[in-house]
């Protein structure tokens, strides 16, 4: 029996020696946004689309795809594939609003390492994260490459984790047949099967001249590296856009006094986000999720830019006591962000006449320093320090 990439023979850790490039894929989106809404819905085949006309499937659940039922499929085919399957209309708003925050995203985690451990342990702790802040399941490939990585995630569905180690990675990729190479559609995968070509490991063995000269010269060149594992493409840091944290509660929580110390928290590591990418915010962000995940966020643009957490802090209070919600209402998790980033050298500060300085701004540099020399959470506000608490603050979600 061949052994699964990246699986240790006598358990343990997965081999990821090598691995850098993690490609995190959600399982079925559309459709397990709908379970997870309707949980009566779970375990029975799910096809997300509009009945009738000329309605396609935008997504399915496992079950439904037991059935030979696949995205882009038209509904009247799906229906007959699986008579019993339940049919949802679309909810684009709502995906959209999850989607801002999670869909399939690259990471290249080499410079994380130190910090967060290897690459597998940084996959798991995705995982759980999705899972826990947002009721969803997602798959995740570790590789070596972004193609591989991707080919990883693709492998693992559902709700896995493949990792390819760079020893690996021709054993993984060379069985496959040859649609699973990026830019392999019908037209050239006809082309390919006239020579004989129906594998990876093929293509790899034939002289990349003639691929060449049956392809073209640019597709011929990009089939013949991606079947030797290589992919030079970089994966791409994009800049920031916001700074946050946000926190999922062990349990639900409705007391407003907890939720405010919440508050404080996550504004203090946002405010030490911005000031450590020399970044201020015009905006703030505030997001509530209720026990049943559905999310609420509410927003205030502030008349100056800042990166000091009071500041934060008290806009955040604000957005949270006008959010509407009921007293009775229970949290799953909280999110402050900040938005409209603006470089720090590029903001002046106007003063009233006959104002000092904000000595919150100074305050919290000189705090800053405490904790770049001796450690994060060495000083912290009084409402964070519980009675008998040792240590730092409790687990948060850094989102950049």
């Amino acid at each position: 029996m061949t052994k699964r990439p990246g699986v240790p023979k006598g358990g343990g850790e997965p081999d990821d020696t090598g691995c850098r490039i993690l490609h995190v894929d959600m399982d079925a989106f559309y459709a397990s946004v709908e379970v997870r809404d309707q949980p009566e819905l779970a375990g029975k085949p799910v096809i997300v689309g509009a009945v009738g006309g000329r309605g396609v499937v935008l997504s399915a659940t496992y079950e439904a795809r037991a059935y030979g039922v696949r995205s882009a499929m038209p509904v009247s085919r799906a229906q007959r594939l699986c008579p019993h399957a339940v049919f949802v209309a679309p909810r684009h708003g709502v995906y959209g609003a999850v989607s801002k925050e999670i869909m399939a995203l690259f990471l290249d985690v080499g410079g994380a390492i130190r910090r967060l451990g290897p690459p597998t342990a940084i996959a798991r702790r995705i995982r759980a994260s999705v899972r826990g802040q947002y009721g969803l399941t997602c798959s995740v490939g570790v590789a070596t490459t972004k193609f591989v990585a991707k080919l990883a995630s693709t492998l693992s569905k559902p709700d896995g984790l493949l990792v390819v180690p760079a020893a690996e990675v021709l054993g993984f990729l060379h069985p496959l047949p040859v649609s699973a190479l990026w830019g392999v559609g019908e037209r050239t995968g006809d082309v390919l099967a006239r020579f004989g070509l129906r594998t990876v490991g093929d293509i790899a063995c034939t002289p990349v001249d003639t691929l060449q000269r049956e392809l073209g010269a640019a597709a011929g060149a990009h089939l013949s590296a991606l079947a030797r594992g290589r992919d030079p493409r970089p994966v791409q840091q994009v800049p920031d856009k916001s700074i946050g944290a946000e926190e999922t509660f062990a349990t639900d929580v409705a007391d407003p006094v907890v939720i405010r110390r919440e508050l404080l928290r996550l504004s203090e590591r946002t405010a030490q986000g911005l000031r450590a990418g020399g970044w201020m915010a015009r905006t703030v962000v505030v997001k509530l999720r209720l026990a049943n995940f559905k999310t609420i966020t509410r927003s205030k643009t502030l008349p100056e830019p800042t990166d000091v957490a009071q500041r934060i802090y008290t806009t955040a209070c604000a957005l949270f006591e006008g959010s509407g919600l009921d007293s009775r209402a229970r949290l799953r998790l909280v999110g402050v962000r900040a938005t409209g980033l603006l470089p720090v050298r590029t903001v002046s500060t106007q003063l009233a006449l006959g104002e000092e300085p904000a000595p919150w701004r100074d305050a919290e540099q000189a705090v800053d320093r405490i904790a770049g020399r001796f450690g994060t959470g060495t000083v912290r506000p009084a409402a964070l320090v519980r009675h008998g608490q040792r240590g730092g603050p409790p687990r948060t979600t850094d989102t950049a």
